[in-house]
């Protein structure tokens, strides 16, 4: 019986834990995406922002970044794209750049559509 007890509450602590995670980060979900965007290599959503990781020969810079938001179906359909093409010669890699959730005008709770395409590192 102790065991169940301590289970059942473990179980109940864990659906809190989502739950109130749901209630403060916007949830990303799948979608429709654009293949002339900016591609992505990826994308995370934290407590306070959304990151993204963009191919960089190590001149892309967050000034360079812009963004679009839309809203859908209960959806908020958000777009990435530089201003200028990156022209440095340096070696392949990337950059990650954060864009809050204020900065961006997402809601709490709100669900996400990434549309640019996300592509593996090696594509």
């Amino acid at each position: 019986m102790a065991g169940e007890g301590s289970r059942r509450g473990f179980l109940l602590a864990g659906a809190a834990l989502v739950l109130a995670g749901c209630a403060t980060t916007p949830r990303l979900i799948a979608g429709e995406t654009w293949p002339e965007l900016e591609p992505l290599l990826a994308v995370s959503l934290g407590r306070h922002g959304l990151t993204i990781r963009i191919q960089s020969r190590g001149c892309a810079d967050r000034a360079n970044m812009v963004f679009r938001v839309d809203r859908k179906d209960g959806r908020a359909v958000v777009a990435f794209a530089r201003r200028r093409l990156e022209t440095c010669k340096g070696p392949k890699g990337w950059a990650d750049f954060t864009f809050s959730y204020e900065e961006l005008g997402l809601r709490r709770g709100e669900r996400i559509v990434i549309a640019n395409p996300v592509i593996s590192p090696s594509a």
